[in-house]
């Protein structure tokens, strides 16, 4: 398994991984309407670009070098709260799973929190996502929840989630 640190020639790669994992893990959760709306808000190129111009924040794609192919990818943001990194998104298409990706990911991450000095890592997760349980096994809690508006009458539902780093 290796990450690549994206750049913009990338975002149609991220914009193709999110939808096939999307697909996959929305198909019983979003209608849609929803899933159309966020995947063309959240992941336009747009948005993407902007975030690959701001320095904490970072996007890696995640490469099985068996393979030769994109599993996924991680994408997060050091410093979001005093000594907080956040986890805005990692997915990994359907096919990957349980491969050991997703734990291979979040153990990067961590690498990563601790290098840029941060102890605490934050994510939001569907509540009806089976994520949440994978998150849980990797020592995640949750801490809150919340309904968020994300516009055009859409919520997300979603259970915060922490992971502390004890140094």
């Amino acid at each position: 398994m290796k990450f690549i640190k994206a750049t913009e020639n990338d975002i149609p790669s991220i914009q193709d991984l999110a939808r096939r994992s999307w697909e996959n893990a929305y198909a019983e959760i979003l209608s849609n309407e929803q899933m159309e709306y966020m995947l063309n808000t959240m992941y336009s190129k747009e948005e993407i670009s902007n975030h690959l111009q701001q320095p904490n924040y970072h996007y890696f794609l995640i490469q099985d070098e068996s393979q030769n192919s994109f599993e996924g990818f991680i994408g997060y943001e050091n410093h979001y709260e005093e000594k907080t990194t956040k986890l805005h998104r990692i997915y990994l298409v359907p096919e990957s799973k349980g491969k050991g990706f997703g734990k291979g990911a979040l153990e990067f991450l961590k690498e990563n929190v601790e290098r840029a000095g941060d102890e605490r890592i934050i994510l939001n997760v569907n509540k009806y996502n089976s994520a949440k349980n994978f998150y849980e096994s990797q020592g995640y809690r949750v801490y809150d929840d919340g309904v968020f508006n994300i516009g055009n009458n859409f919520v997300m539902d979603d259970f915060l989630m922490e992971f502390l780093i004890h140094k």
